[in-house]
This record gives structure tokens, sequence and C-alpha cells, in this order.
């Protein structure tokens, strides 16, 4: 079999991944109620740390009403960044780059775990959830607010050491609600148009350069992930998706990482689009330009090398739950060692904080289970 995934990469000029493969951002649920690192998810980071190129942490917050799930990181505050500076050193002393993911949750923060701000969005539209809000429609000074407010985000990663920023364009956080037509139905300069619609997220990688220019070196790493498509009509779909990523790799964007549920999916909307590969048809369009992470269920050495057949780097999420060391197994011509389910007998073996653990051992089906 290939091990392309295990050569080096040089994600940009002079800047060099040990391999190929990258660890995925992950919800792990295991900071403290306000956002501080926690011992548990040094622990975890630690342990996944010894074999990927790169890890891209669980998304940290950028504002105190953009927190979008329970025990979340923030970046929210300078008092945020010992811990975060904790974070970085314990993925970079085994040799791997450590990105910092940053978002905010906009229509699809929740209240409660905000001290009971409203959740805000481009418009006053209801995200399609069970146990959406209706959020409160951004005013003019509310999006320049939040524009520094990921820059600011940006600057506190350089200052606790991290090698890059991952921007969460996808997954339909904030970034994505302003491009997306379904969440943003404004008619001023923010919205409306297919421009004034990708405003926003630009607005955001030139302030975020600002803030690397001025603070970081040549070597700090730009990224961004996108979800190529939206199910919802009227919503995101491939051709924008494709026409974004022209303006974003022209705003310096370093990579683009996709948000998928498989490596190979096909089309999500649209009768007869189901044989359209997405990843191929990104990666044919992006053309070498910048590097693509391709993602989504590569559990083996054989899917990363299928998954590289178009992509240039790959996000290997559950597979490091289940086992931190696969790639080292493999390289030891141990592949049938490689775990291939969650044991319930290794949780401290494994790194897994109780709030992942408890997510996993409540989620029956999310991940193989054995005794």
């Amino acid at each position: 079999m290939s091990t392309v995934f295990l050569s080096p990469y040089e994600i940009k000029e002079h800047i060099t991944l040990r391999n190929r493969v990258i660890m995925a951002p992950m919800t792990i649920n295991s900071s403290t109620t306000e956002g501080e690192v926690t011992d548990e998810e040094l622990a975890y980071y630690l342990v996944r740390s010894s074999s990927p190129g790169a890890v891209i942490t669980a998304g940290a917050y950028i504002s105190s009403e953009g927190q979008a799930f329970n025990n979340g990181m923030s970046v929210a505050k300078d008092r945020f960044i010992p811990g975060l500076k904790k974070l970085a050193s314990v993925i970079q002393i085994q040799g791997a780059k450590a990105i910092l993911q940053i978002y905010h949750g906009g229509r699809m923060a929740r209240s409660e775990l905000n001290s009971g701000r409203i959740p805000v969005a481009p418009s006053a539209v209801k995200a399609d959830r069970p146990w959406a809000e209706f959020p409160r429609q951004l005013g003019m000074t509310d999006i320049e607010l939040i524009i520094n407010q990921f820059a600011q985000a940006v600057r506190r990663a350089i200052n606790a050491g991290f090698d890059g920023v991952e921007l969460h364009g996808a997954n339909t956080y904030l970034l994505q609600q302003f491009f997306s037509p379904h969440s943003n139905r404004r008619t001023d300069e923010w919205g409306g148009s297919f421009e004034n619609r990708m405003k926003f997220p630009l607005r955001v990688i030139h302030a975020c350069q600002q803030m690397i220019d001025k603070y970081a070196d040549d070597s700090f790493i730009l990224g961004y992930r996108i979800s190529p498509e939206e199910i919802e009509t009227p919503g995101i779909r491939l051709d924008d998706t494709l026409q974004f990523i022209d303006q974003i790799i022209d705003h310096g964007i370093d990579y683009i990482h996709l948000s998928l549920k498989h490596y190979y999916q096909p089309s999500i909307v649209g009768i007869g689009n189901y044989h359209v590969n997405i990843p191929k048809e990104i990666y044919k369009h992006i053309n070498q330009r910048i590097p693509m992470i391709n993602v989504g269920r590569v559990l083996s050495p054989k899917d990363a090398t299928k998954a590289l057949e178009y992509s240039d780097l790959i996000a290997v999420g559950r597979q490091y739950i289940m086992d931190p060391r696969w790639i080292q197994k493999y390289e030891l011509g141990r592949e049938k060692e490689i775990y291939k389910a969650i044991h319930l007998s290794k949780q401290n073996q494994l790194g897994i904080p109780d709030g992942l653990w408890n997510m996993i051992t409540n989620a029956p089906g999310w991940f193989p289970i054995e005794e």
C-alpha cells in the first residue's frame, strides 16, 4: 500500500509538516464552564500529538455571546492566553504544528451557554433545528465589533504560541451564516447580492491578516474551513462555494479545509447530483493554488491513501479518539492491532476526558464500542 500520507508536506513556504495527516478539530466538551483549558484537555491533546503533522483544536469561541456547545474553549479574553499557551505547548512538544480553530456560533449559539444573551445572526431567521432560538439581527456596530473580536482572537493565538489559526466558516456558524442566502436575508451592504454576502468573511480574513502581519512572522498559518453545500433552500450550493474559494484564496488564506461526512461525499442537494464527488470537484477547482484538506471517515491507512487521490492533506477525527497511536502501529507493521472501536476499559489509557467520554457512551451508534 502507498504510504504517501506519511510523507512530509510543505503547507506554506518554508513550513513543512512531518506528514500529511491532520488531527481534525473535534468538540470534546471538556473546558471549564468559563472556557478555561483543563488538565483533561491537555492530556487528551498530548496523547494524540505524537504522530500527526498538525493538530487542529476544538473550536474556541471568540465572543462571550458566541458559544455553541457545552464546556467549549474560549479565546474571547486575554485571561485565557495562559491556558491556551499550555495547550499549544503540549501539541508542539512532540513535533506537531498547533492550529487553534476559532469561531462564533451566531444563530447556532445558545443563550443558556452565554449568560442569557440572545443569539445573534445576520438576520432574525431561526435555524432549522428544533432547539434553535430566534436570533437578534446584528447592527452595523455589532458587525464591526465581531470582526475585531476575530482579529483579537488571532492576536491571542499568536501570543499563546500557536503555529496558526483556522477560521471556522463551516457547520452553519456565523461566518457561513453571512455567506448563506438562507440565514442572510439582509438588504444592506452586508447581504442581498452574492458579493455582499461574501463581505463579512472576507473582512474577517483581512482583519486577521492584519494581526498576523503585526504580531507574527511569515510562518504563521491562516486556514479556512468550509461546508461546501447546505441542504436548506435557499442555501449554499457547490457553484457558490467554488466562487467563494477563489475569493478567499485571493485574500491570502493558506489552506482550505472541507467539512464533510465522508472523504468522497456526493452532493447532498438536487436530484441526480448524487454522482458528483464534492471533494474531487473542489480539489480540481483549486488546482494546486493552495493546499486542501479532505476529511470524513478516514478510519484506516487504506482510507488515508484513497482520500489523498483528491486532496493534499487529510484530517482524521474519530480514529484518533479510538486509537491515538494508529500511525505508529502502522509504521511498525502492526496494523492489525489498530483499535477500530472504543474500548470501555481504556478511557484513561486513551486520555479521553469525561465530557467526551459521556458523549460517546450516551450516543449509541456514534462510535463502535467494545467491552
